[in-house]
């Protein structure tokens, strides 16, 4: 009886994967027929949660890196009461909770958002190293496990090579990844694009491989368990399975394993639609139904896991019980709240890079808040997350008593670890590299704004002022990419990411407050790399008066009566207020100039705020170092951006500052230009 409802519940899954896709007419059916075998056993065996608290910190969980497969996931999902019949009627339409890719739903069971290939199992790996972070700090009671399931599609995507080499390397047992290897990928069959040993090419990385007939399942049942009571490695199931399986032609043939099944309803291929859920064992005028059999098998089902959970439960609170400081401290890292901090008394040495001042913070941090994970791609002793490493030491196999990452040169799959840690909980991550580098970053940038995960991005080397190393590490596009996304909103009309780019020292200690209380989104700290003119005292000690950057911006220099207003952000507000003392001393003009950290942050404050800061009866005159679009929106269409229009050049940055009139003087010029222009037009 138990293989043969094994086999039918696996029939169901088929069933309503097919039901939604034809329902849609969109979508993508081949592939969760093939993994339905795997998907039930997983979920019916060995799976451990709490179906009466989702959200449960000690659950297992599953990472889809194959958001393809959403139907796999949907029809999983409502055997186990967590959707639907109308749900997975509504696949794919406006408002529904079954959309196209899984989207972050925690009380539905699903765990992160997935479509981009690759970013699914690499997240799984971040969570994975969440739960060692915190395993290695209260105790082997926390065994929970990470399941991963990636298709071809994301064994191709070069981010795997950074996700399998990382999670061998730290030797994470608690990752069990399925291989859905078919053979079939969405334009062709794999043997046309690839010929590489995957299992070999895993092995190499310091994995357990096993590799099993996806369709069997004591199989699957016998990999599932080897892999649960592995010590030492990750382990990739490698579970050769059929594209379609199931689907039959009109006349009942067998039509499985083509590439035309892969992403259309089945309907618009050679298979039959009502054929093939009679085969399966459906009824074609119900095909969105649960099989009565199925139903019963899987409210048994439910029963075991809560009574696993409360099991597991009651070890929890005896170790609490008898644990009650480590208790407490476990409530508080789950809670995402931050112990008091006193930003205010890091000190910093006068005229520092901002990725100087950076250090000194995070070296703070590393002594305050017990639960960060810092990461850098192989450049800590120069993107200066080397403040914190000296405070703590490095991950690795076997101890995950430290707190810092070394993720090499890997910048995307850095990124995307960071967003599983985030999306495991407990931990808040941070991860640095070269501003230029935020390029190869920017796919897991866009998932960490869509799923509103508290990141922290830390990008360094943030201008053509890089040097000498020429235009290739120079940015110059980059600020305004990612200040699009301040602009862009996501789903809970908040904006989808925090851009912060202070102008010294005490802004970056300002900076890192506004980033570490953002909770609801991503936030990136865009630093220097040459040393900075501190911004003058105007009246409050220099900390109380930075404060105001928590606005997004503020005035650093204020004139009784001005003529004018300068707007930078960065070290270009030192070098408009070396413009401004020559336009005070040689021209007699006032001038104002603004601080503008973050325009997102900025342009939430009220109206009232930002005409106090940005007053549109003045001249406004902005100064970026990357392109003008920078500022374009804070001086208005009146007002008028220097900035640089051309990749760099290798330089000393003095000589790049000159050239490129980066200089008081040369500004100052520029903005006398710029207000003769205005006058003339009034």
């Amino acid at each position: 009886m138990g293989k043969e409802i094994d086999q039918i519940a696996a029939d169901n899954i088929r069933t309503l994967a097919v039901a939604m896709v034809e329902k849609a007419n969109s979508g993508h059916p081949g592939g969760p027929m093939g993994g339905a075998d795997f998907m039930h056993i997983l979920y019916s065996e060995f799976f451990n949660y709490d179906p009466t608290d989702m959200e449960w910190p000690f659950r297992d969980r599953f990472f889809m890196d194959a958001g393809h497969l959403s139907t796999l996931m949907y029809a999983q999902y409502y055997l186990l009461g967590n959707y639907t019949k109308e749900d997975l009627e509504n696949f794919r339409k406006w408002g529904s909770v079954t959309p196209g890719h899984p989207e972050v739903d925690v009380k539905r069971g699903i765990e992160n958002t997935s479509g981009p290939l690759g970013q699914g199992h690499t997240m799984g790996v971040g969570a994975a190293i969440a739960a060692k972070f915190l395993q290695a700090r209260f105790g082997d009671w926390m065994n929970h496990k990470i399941y991963g399931f990636i298709s071809d599609g994301g064994v191709q995507e070069e981010i795997s090579q950074g996700a399998g080499r990382i999670a061998g390397h730290l030797g994470l047992n608690n990752f069990i990844m399925f291989f859905d290897s078919n053979d079939i990928q969405l334009s062709t069959s794999t043997d046309e694009v690839t010929t590489e040993d995957t299992a070999m090419k895993y092995e190499s990385w310091g994995w357990k491989v096993l590799t099993i007939d996806g369709h069997n399942h004591d199989e699957i049942r016998k990999a599932l368990t080897d892999a649960n009571n592995e010590k030492e490695k990750p382990t990739l199931i490698i579970g050769k399975t059929i594209m379609g399986k199931g689907c039959v032609t009109a006349n009942g043939n067998i039509f499985e394993g083509y590439c035309e099944l892969h992403g259309q309803p089945i309907g618009a291929t050679g298979a039959d639609y009502e054929k093939t859920l009679l085969n399966l064992g459906a009824n074609p005028d119900s095909p969105f139904d649960i099989y009565e059999d199925v139903n019963i098998f899987y409210k048994d089902i439910l029963k075991r896991k809560v009574a696993q959970a409360v099991k597991k439960k009651a070890e929890i609170q005896a170790w609490r019980s008898n644990n009650k400081v480590l208790s407490n401290k476990l409530n508080f890292f789950l809670s995402g709240e931050l112990p008091e901090l006193d930003f205010e008394s890091i000190e910093h040495k006068v005229g520092l890079a901002t990725r100087v001042a950076s250090s000194g913070v995070l070296g703070y941090l590393a002594e305050h808040v017990e639960n960060i994970i810092v990461s850098s791609a192989d450049l800590s002793n120069s993107d200066k997350t080397d403040g914190f490493l000296k405070k703590t030491h490095a991950l690795k196999k076997g101890d995950f008593s430290g707190s810092f990452l070394q993720a090499g040169v890997a910048e995307l799959t850095m990124a995307c670890i960071a967003n599983g840690i985030a999306l495991h909980g407990g931990v808040i991550p941070v991860v640095a590299t070269f501003f230029v580098f935020s390029d190869y970053m920017k796919p897991a940038i866009r998932l960490s704004a869509i799923q509103e995960l508290p990141v922290k991005y830390v990008w360094t080397h943030d201008a053509f002022r890089v040097g000498e190393d020429g235009p290739t590490h120079q940015p110059i596009e980059q600020e305004a990419q990612i200040r699009l996304l301040e602009k862009l909103k996501n789903h809970k009309g908040g904006n989808s990411f925090l851009a912060l780019r202070p102008a010294d020292s005490v802004e970056t200690s300002i900076a890192w407050k506004i980033a570490l209380e953002n909770k609801k989104t991503p936030t990136g700290l865009i630093l220097s790399r040459q040393g900075i003119k501190d911004i003058p005292v105007q009246c409050k000690p220099r900390y109380q008066e930075a404060l105001a950057a928590q606005k997004g911006g503020y005035l650093v220099k204020k004139a009784e009566k001005p003529d004018i207003t300068l707007v930078a952000n960065g070290s270009e507000v030192s070098t408009l207020l070396e413009a401004a003392t020559l336009l005070e001393t040689s021209e007699e003009i006032q001038v104002n100039v603004a601080s503008i950290i973050s325009e997102g942050l900025f342009r939430n404050q009220s109206g009232e705020y930002q005409a106090s800061i940005l007053p549109l009866h003045l001249p406004c005159f902005g100064l970026t170092a990357g392109l003008p679009v920078n500022l374009e929106g804070l001086v208005g269409d009146k007002g008028k951006v220097f900035g640089l229009e051309h990749f760099g050049y290798s330089a000393p940055a003095p000589i790049l500052d000159e050239k490129f009139g980066f200089t008081g003087e040369k500004v100052s010029k520029e903005i006398l230009k710029y207000m003769s222009a205005y006058n003339n037009k009034r």
